[in-house]
C-alpha cells in the first residue's frame, strides 16, 4: 500500500503549476490583438491583411484588401475558420451565436459577423477601419478561429440569410497576432 500511494504522489505531481509559471501562463491568454490574412478563392486575385485590435470602445478592424473589381462587396466573418474548400464555402455562414437576421452592421440585432460591405476604388483596392462592438476576442463572440470572407457583389444589407453577396472571392482565418 505504501509503494502505491507514492507512485500516485508521482504521477500527479506533473499537473502542478508551479507559482512562478502561473502568471506566464494568466498573460499568454489575454488576447490584445487578431489577425486574418485573406487569400483567394479559386479563379480570384483577391488578397489582404485586417487587424482585430481591442479598444475601449470595442474591436477596432483595420487592414487593406486588394484585387477587387471597383465598388462594393460583402464582408463578414463566417463560422468557421475552414478554408479548405475552392470556393470558401467550408467557412459555413455568418457568424451568429445569438440567432438574428441578417442585417446591416448598425442594426442592434444583426449577426455577429455581419460587417456589411467595403468599398474598392478604381485600383480595386479597399481600405478598411471600423470599429465594431458586437465582436469579441474572447467568450460567447470571440472571433478566434473563425473565417473572414470577401465577397463579389455588394451586400443588400436585408436577405436573409446572407444579403445576397455573391460567391466569396477571398478568405482566412482570424489568429491571435502578435501585439
Amino acid at each position: 500500500m505504501k509503494t502505491l500511494i507514492c507512485i500516485t504522489a508521482v504521477a500527479l505531481a506533473p499537473i502542478f503549476v508551479q507559482p512562478a509559471h502561473a502568471e506566464e501562463l494568466k498573460e499568454m491568454t489575454v488576447v490584445e490583438k487578431a489577425i486574418v490574412v485573406l487569400h483567394p478563392t479559386k479563379g480570384n486575385k483577391v488578397e489582404g491583411t485586417l487587424t482585430f485590435t481591442k479598444t475601449g470602445e470595442g474591436l477596432r478592424v483595420m487592414g487593406k484588401v486588394s484585387g477587387l473589381s471597383p465598388g462594393k462587396h460583402g464582408f463578414h466573418i463566417h463560422q468557421y475558420g475552414d478554408t479548405s474548400s475552392p470556393d470558401g464555402t467550408s467557412a459555413g455562414g455568418h457568424f451568429n451565436p445569438t440567432d438574428q437576421p441578417h442585417a446591416g452592421p448598425t442594426e442592434e440585432h444583426r449577426h455577429k459577423g455581419d460587417f456589411g460591405n467595403i468599398e474598392a476604388g478604381a485600383d480595386g483596392i479597399a481600405e478598411v477601419d471600423f470599429v465594431d462592438t458586437h465582436i469579441a476576442l474572447e467568450g460567447a463572440n470571440s472571433i478566434l478561429g473563425r473565417g473572414v470572407v470577401v465577397h463579389a457583389k455588394a451586400d443588400d444589407l436585408t436577405s436573409q440569410p446572407s444579403g445576397n453577396a455573391g460567391e466569396r472571392v477571398a478568405v482566412g482565418v482570424i489568429g491571435v497576432a502578435k501585439n
